[in-house]
């Protein structure tokens, strides 16, 4: 029995779906020149360089990522490591996804930082600015990540551009978060002293604030890169290229299998990211 106030309520519903779409109607009509412009230069850059990858040999691609990690990190057990993974992959027929999703990953997570982390000096420096962030960066990470999906795949349609957009939109918050974090939480003698210098704000960012805050920002790149991997994948329900798709295969049908392999391409693959960047970024674990 619905108590006489409830349905009052409901009686007076707020139409925000019906705003909602009113916005999307009028972005569609007056900037839709924008967004498919955004879309084909995404997709050009996101396809153009899978292809690119693609037309190396496999197996010769994975002893070059090894090889790689091994300049990179000075690891021999690291570089063989990576390599027995990307053989693993390419030996459960799902070396093509696993390409798809890294490039997606990479561009993602670079354009992430390269967004959140000014956002993240730029609050540090300007407590009006994060006040009127911290509202957008809670709703952007507690929104469920389906949502996202909805008036992107409205602005963009389907492909590798919605999804690269969606993901930077989900995993943004977190560079910029830790940047300001980091930036805020350096000793206030270490500022002073770098003022007594006579250090102007710009040498006083880039040699005392941004060094001292190092920690925390590549943190940020840890937390982002994971979930950019995460968001990848649940993106493929907009037509992302991906390892999604065998695992949505592998549910739609009920393919234990593929699932099985499917899934532990993507840990693999989220292993590699994680100790060959992240671990690169934060030092050795």
């Amino acid at each position: 029995m619905i108590d006489p106030l409830s349905k009052w309520l409901a009686a007076w519903k707020i139409p925000v779906g019906m705003w909602g779409k009113a916005i999307i109607d009028f972005i569609i009509t007056y900037f839709e020149w924008f967004f498919d412009g955004l879309k084909e230069g995404l997709n050009f850059t996101v396809d153009g360089t899978t292809w690119l990858l693609l037309q190396c040999p496999p197996a010769l691609l994975a002893i070059a990522i090894a090889g790689l990690v091994y300049y990179w990190r000075r690891s021999h057990w690291l570089a063989l490591g990576v390599l027995a993974g990307l053989l693993f992959i390419i030996n459960q027929g799902l070396w093509k996804e696993t390409v798809q999703t890294l490039v997606l990953v990479l561009y993602a997570t670079a354009l992430s930082m390269a967004l959140g982390v000014p956002l993240g000096i730029w609050s540090a420096h300007k407590p009006r600015v994060w006040k009127a962030l911290q509202p957008v960066l809670d709703l952007m990470q507690t929104m469920p990540t389906f949502v996202y999906l909805i008036p992107v795949l409205i602005l963009f349609g389907l492909g590798a551009a919605p999804a690269l957009i969606v993901t930077i939109i989900f995993a943004m918050p977190a560079p910029v978060r830790m940047t300001y974090l980091g930036l805020t939480s350096i000793p206030k003698p270490m500022i002073e002293a770098g003022e007594s210098f006579g250090a102007t704000k710009r040498q006083l960012l880039w040699k005392v604030e941004l060094p001292a805050a190092l920690p925390s920002i590549l943190a940020g790149l840890t937390q982002c890169i994971m979930l950019s991997l995460s968001m990848v994948v649940i993106a493929t329900l907009i037509g992302a290229p991906s390892l999604g798709n065998p695992v949505n295969r592998a549910l739609n049908n009920r393919n234990i299998p593929l699932g099985i392999e499917a899934g532990l391409a993507i840990v693999i693959l989220a292993i590699i990211l994680d100790r060959v960047l992240a671990s690169r970024a934060g030092g050795k674990k």
